[in-house]
């Protein structure tokens, strides 16, 4: 799949947004990725993961495990874990930081990639690379579906993406006046309480 193949999917799915949004990074952007909007549809979500399974299969060869963070990767980690033929896990917070639970287990020398949903800073794939450091794997790298940052994030690992967005994002106190005219709405899910 190629990047525009890959917006398309998005853009049928009604999951690219223009407006005034607040991402979970606390950052303000004109363009949100509703990325569970395409979701919801398993052969779009199996398109999509089929072929980030095949660029991390080129840039790291053979996967043993495949490890997200919850909430946004869960679903491309597994449908891509699928893809590869390989296990699938998830880390989710835990007093704060991101922890393996559920009995989920990472076995010494297990070829590992991080796939996440959509990056933007990078903070949550860093956490969740923090995380997978404390095992005695073999962590090979990072992959998204869409990295908004346009090669900017550092994850410290390196990363592979299906589309490089360049999407812009301002500090809060630092809007264009055109964004700043229209009202915020937070989309996504960081932050939300029970």
């Amino acid at each position: 799949m190629n990047e525009n193949e890959v917006l398309a999917e998005f853009r049928a799915s009604n999951a690219l947004l223009e407006g005034h949004f607040i991402l979970s990074s606390g950052r303000h952007s004109p363009v949100f990725l509703q990325k569970m909007r395409v979701f919801q549809y398993p052969e779009r979500t199996e398109r999509l993961c089929r072929a980030l399974a095949d660029a991390i299969t080129a840039k790291f060869g053979k996967v043993d495990l495949i490890i997200s963070p919850a909430m946004g990767g869960i679903l491309p980690g597994y449908e891509t874990a699928r893809a590869l033929g390989c296990r699938a896990v998830f880390v989710e917070r835990e007093e704060g930081e991101f922890k393996l639970r559920r009995g989920f287990e990472v076995s010494e020398g297990e070829r590992v990639v991080m796939v996440e949903d959509i990056v933007t800073t990078g903070l949550s794939s860093r956490e969740c690379l923090a995380t997978i450091r404390s095992y005695p794997c073999e962590l090979l790298g990072a992959a998204c579906l869409i990295d908004r940052s346009n090669g900017k994030a550092d994850v410290g690992v390196p990363l592979v993406s299906l589309v490089q967005l360049d999407a812009p994002d301002y500090a809060a106190d630092d809007l264009p006046p055109a964004l700043a005219a229209i009202p915020a709405t937070k989309p996504g899910s960081r932050d939300l309480k029970a």
